[in-house]
């Protein structure tokens, strides 16, 4: 009673065709095609089911001024899929978007775009994954991983009370709108982390004046960005063992960065007087740097790289305030020192909801839905995997987060880890993760990450509401490595 469907894939005659495969992902970002690439090496059968139009997550949807990668792009890339054309030290979004674009286009009709899920359910029988999604068919699948991101896949707006009043131009850096022109206008860039840095340099030359509303001042190194040479991308052609040479290179150069943020933060005081340096290097006017010096320990927030944001900040036509903003009104912004700032934008560079991320799709398991398991806050085992939900596996997930190196190299341990359950799974029919496991892996996360530079009393987007670290790895890639080489079934219930 089967026959193939219009994509090649195995389904049932019907008002909605029946996809039946080994593993369904959900997202094609980086994780996704990074994992998809692997499963289609080893001709294993799979789906990729991405909501948006066309793939690529977060270097899709960033596409404003200045965007591009803070990890060297040899590092910021898959092992197993070099690119020896990187024009620079650090990527533009152009090129990555290109990057993941090629992986995606390899994949063929293994991808599904404009497939956002509606619902996954666990069929207990079956010992399967039933996905709805909003196309006129059904994917059931023995595994279920969700590669959708947690920490940059919702963009966070403050409530600012006359928001809706203003007349002019409002949108968040993760949605830019390339149809208002910013050229000689007056723009207010709200936040100073990761996407402001590199929003300020771009847009202050063009721009009538510029004003950064800073809550809280952050560190802030110098990136060393350059072009990469003719001569040198010729010979990782010619000798690709020299490319990846680099970039053992530079990710063991990220390692050391480890041992300070995860176990000495006190070490971090040596790198926070080089950088203050650099601040009285660039910046001459006392009152500007005075608001420029960080006051916490460095690390505790995300450290940003830019060779050009102070240099930027000391522009004529550029105003840093450190005033909390009251009110927006019809033409601009009002803050708590009473004075008044007159707009024709509002760029919001307010970062993501993380800590505190709900699940990207409704999954229901045996017992209780996603949802119901993260009620309090985000959770797992390894940042991949969850109890209460069999066959289901995540993608930097809870805890995976890097404060010192490229979290690709996280992504494929994690890769790793997953394919060996996918191996567990061809002998078994469902897997789950135990609860003992679980807890005690939790309760060794908040034991570590006691002692690291995120504990060290500021407030940052790494902790949840309830003030837990959900966000953070509290250790080197090295020690994830370790904890993933093997797919370690004793830790998992099974039925046959």
């Amino acid at each position: 009673d089967r026959d193939l469907d219009r994509d090649g894939h195995r389904g049932v005659c019907g008002a909605r065709r029946r996809v039946i495969v080994d593993v369904a992902i959900v997202g094609g970002g980086f994780a996704g095609l990074g994992l998809a690439t692997l499963l289609a090496r080893e001709g294993r059968s799979f789906l990729v089911l991405e909501a948006k139009s066309e793939p690529g997550g977060v270097w899709r949807d960033n596409h404003y001024p200045g965007v591009a990668c803070d990890i060297e792009s040899q590092l910021y890339s898959y092992s197993f899929s070099p690119n020896p054309d990187w024009s620079r030290t650090y990527a533009p979004q152009q090129e990555i978007f290109a990057y993941l674009r090629r992986h995606a286009e390899a994949l063929g009709d293994r991808l599904w775009t404009g497939a956002p899920v509606t619902a996954a359910t666990w069929e207990p029988a079956q010992r399967r994954w039933r996905i709805e999604t909003s196309m006129e068919r059904v994917v059931y699948a023995r595994a279920l991983v969700s590669a959708s991101g947690l920490a940059f896949h919702q963009p966070v707006v403050p409530e600012l009370p006359g928001l809706s009043s203003f007349r002019g131009a409002t949108f968040h850096s993760a949605r830019w709108d390339h149809s208002v022109s910013l050229e000689a206008r007056r723009v207010a860039v709200i936040g100073t982390g990761a996407s402001a840095i590199q929003i300020v340099p771009a847009i202050a030359p063009k721009v009538a004046s510029l004003t950064v509303f800073q809550r809280t001042a952050p560190w802030i190194v110098p990136r060393g960005d350059r072009e990469v040479p003719t001569a040198l991308k010729a010979l990782f052609r010619r000798a690709p063992a020299t490319q990846r040479a680099l970039r053992a290179a530079f990710f063991a150069r990220h390692e050391l960065l480890s041992v300070a943020l995860t176990r000495k933060p006190e070490l971090m005081r040596y790198v926070e007087r080089a950088t203050l340096k650099e601040l009285h290097r660039a910046v001459r006017d006392p009152e500007l740097r005075d608001k420029l010096t960080p006051r916490y320990r460095m690390g505790c927030k995300r450290i940003l790289l830019s060779d050009d944001y102070y240099e930027a900040l000391t522009r004529p036509n550029v105003n840093v305030t450190a005033c909390a903003i009251v009110e927006v009104t019809a033409s601009g912004l009002r803050t708590s020192d009473g004075a008044h700032h007159e707009l024709d934008a509002i760029v919001f560079a307010t970062g993501f909801e993380a800590a505190n991320a709900s699940p990207p799709f409704a999954a229901r398991g045996p017992r209780a839905t996603w949802d119901d398991l993260w009620k309090e806050d985000p959770s797992a085992y390894l940042g991949t995997t969850i109890r209460g939900l069999p066959n289901f596996f995540l993608l930097v997930g809870p805890n995976t987060g890097l404060g010192h190196n490229s979290m690709i190299a996280m992504m494929e341990a994690q890769f790793r880890y997953l394919r060996g359950a996918f191996a567990a799974l061809d002998e078994v029919g469902s897997i789950e993760l135990r609860e003992s496991a679980q807890r005690q892996y939790n309760d060794w996360l908040e034991r570590r990450l006691a002692r690291t530079v995120w504990a060290s009393g500021c407030q940052s987007w790494y902790l949840s509401k309830s003030g837990r670290n959900t966000t953070m790895w509290p250790g080197s890639v090295l020690e994830f490595r370790h904890r993933t080489r093997r797919f370690d079934l004793e830790n998992y219930e099974t039925v046959a």
